[in-house]
């Protein structure tokens, strides 16, 4: 008679057990670590990381788990949103972690409402899931099973067709656009990093930003990653079917692809006829805690007068002189003796000084922007868009925790500019437009400068709230399509962060670095811009946002048609 090992049998049931337990747990978990690896990887493609390559593919994990699980969901639809959501906090808790430098609290609390408009997409990409045969099973395990069987992917399957993968790709693409571009003024907007941003240093490819803005490259950026995650799909169904077909959907996104990118080579190629300006940039690096402080006004002076004195030298030709936003501790008209300063300057130099400053009136007070001439009055622009939490803090009196949130930050609040003044440089050198702190990541706003005559653009700021992180280079990544949705040159001078000159394709043609690399140090940078004879309008400055507000439209459309189609349904 044979004996049984009953105990090595209970030992292999028990180890049967447990691997089903970790397989049933692996299930459970892995839709909520894709929706995490696409948060991690779009955050990645910006500084401080600059890893532009995931742009291509950041979208793919979380738009496979929406597409193609959860189908024995109680709440699919629910169950999209929450995805989406996980993956916008962890975008957003990484990419402006550099926040922590003013309020740590407030960095926190913001992502909880810019992670719904990746909660949003993600719904909308559910909603966007053909409707295929339900399978039943007994466990995640066994539905896995039974989707590898070849019968699960007939030839009718969607995934098999190019052109339902094309309108798929259209429709998440726009609807990504138009969240963008809601995020960009809902609230006053915060519109920072779009994910077309993330390929400012690929400059062919941003060049059709002359007409969509960057929403069309963040549109290029975001329907690739849809087309990449349906013929992953597509792949997969044909390979076990034993059949493989023409894929027009990839074909088409590959020849678009190159198009783009062929069309930005040729682009860069032309340039009309331009006159050189010759700018000189000063970074003063002062601490924010003494930059305010009127007990530091000599040292500020000191320091000003010394640079610009290395910065203008005889031999140096300079025909404009920048200093950085709220250069001077005092409000310059108001003061005297920073009005004097000032003012010898620019006149003993004989050179044009643009300059950020504090401008105030009678129960009002503006974030400022002054040109000094050599001779004559100073011409005033006083900033239009605010920083909310950065310049004021919204429903300040009506809920007050929003001020405890960002404490001494924000003591009281800038009042916003009504005018877009643009600036005419002595002796017609040409005319600048004054661009404070975060004006020129706004679209809509830059080019209404464009609009009234500016030749070019100056961005004055002060990144100094950000430390030595990666603010600063987030800052300029998103100020260069300003100046290919316009085809305008820019010069920007901070305080401390990226001092620098941006040709009219989005190019960085000069950056202020020390001897070790760094760009959070005090000192000067001379350099040249071409100024267009005759600056033509583009597309975008006359259009502006039309293309996003398109893409708005249109997806709002299919999200119309799809909710009747569902009604229809189930009626």
């Amino acid at each position: 008679m044979r004996l049984i090992p009953i105990a090595g049998a209970n030992r292999k049931n028990t180890g049967d057990a447990a691997a089903a337990e970790v397989k049933r747990r692996l299930l459970r978990l892995w839709p909520w670590l894709t929706a995490i690896i696409s948060g991690f990887f779009a955050a990645a493609v910006f500084p401080p990381f600059d890893q532009t390559w995931l742009a291509w593919v950041a979208l793919v994990p979380l738009c496979a788990t929406i597409l193609f699980s959860g189908e024995t969901a109680n709440h699919r639809w629910l169950r999209d949103l929450i995805l989406g959501y996980v993956a916008g906090l962890a975008f957003f808790w990484t990419c402006f972690f550099w926040m922590t430098t003013v309020s740590a609290l407030g960095w926190f609390t913001l992502q909880f409402y810019l992670g719904l408009y990746f909660a949003v997409w993600a719904w909308f990409c559910g909603l966007m899931r053909p409707r295929v045969r339900k399978i039943v099973a007994r466990d995640k395990w066994s539905e896995m099973l039974a989707r590898a069987r070849p019968e699960t992917a007939p030839a009718g399957s969607p995934w098999l067709s190019s052109g339902h993968n094309l309108f798929l790709a259209l429709s998440l693409a726009a609807a990504w656009v138009a969240l963008e571009w809601i995020r960009g003024w809902m609230f006053t907007g915060f519109g920072w990093n779009g994910l077309g941003v993330a390929l400012h240093g690929t400059w062919p490819l941003i060049q059709i930003a002359e007409f969509t803005g960057v929403a069309g490259v963040t549109f290029l950026v975001v329907f690739c990653n849809v087309i990449l995650t349906t013929t992953a799909r597509r792949i997969w169904e044909e390979t076990r079917a034993g059949s493989m077909r023409p894929h027009f959907d990839l074909t088409l996104t590959l020849v678009g692809l190159v198009a783009v990118f062929t069309w930005g080579l040729t682009a860069v190629q032309t340039r009309p006829a331009s006159r050189p300006l010759r700018a000189a940039l000063v970074q003063a690096n002062v601490p924010r805690t003494e930059k305010f402080d009127v007990r530091y006004k000599q040292t500020i002076f000191d320091k000003f007068s010394r640079l610009s004195k290395i910065a203008l030298t005889p031999a140096s030709g300079i025909d404009l002189m920048i200093w950085p936003e709220s250069s001077m501790p005092a409000p310059v008209l108001e003061d005297q003796e920073t009005f004097e300063f000032v003012s010898q300057i620019a006149g003993s130099n004989k050179v044009d000084l643009l300059l950020g400053a504090i401008d105030e009136e009678p129960h009002q007070v503006y974030n400022a922007a002054l040109l000094f001439p050599p001779e004559g009055d100073p011409q005033l622009y006083r900033k239009v868009h605010l920083v909310p939490f950065g310049e004021y803090v919204p429903f300040r009196h009506s809920f007050p925790l929003f001020a405890e949130i960002i404490g001494d930050q924000v003591p009281e609040d800038f009042d916003a500019g009504k005018e877009f003044t643009v600036f005419q440089l002595s002796n017609n050198r040409g005319k600048v437009a004054p661009l404070i702190c975060f004006e020129d990541t706004i679209g809509e706003l830059t080019r209404q400068f464009a609009l009234r005559g500016a030749d070019f653009f100056a961005n004055v700021t002060n990144d100094g709230w950000f430390l030595r992180s990666a603010g600063s280079r987030q800052h300029l990544a998103n100020a260069i399509f300003r100046c290919v949705e316009n085809r305008r040159p820019m010069v920007r001078a901070a305080n401390t962060g990226v001092t620098c000159f941006v040709n009219e394709f989005g190019r960085v043609t000069q950056i202020l670095r020390d001897d070790q690399g760094s760009i959070f140090e005090e000192g000067t940078l001379t350099g040249e811009i071409n100024i267009a004879n005759e600056p033509a309008l583009t597309f975008y400055t006359q259009h502006g946002e039309l293309f996003a507000k398109t893409c708005a439209a249109f997806a709002f459309a299919v999200l119309i048609i799809r909710l009747l189609q569902f009604r229809f349904h189930r009626g």
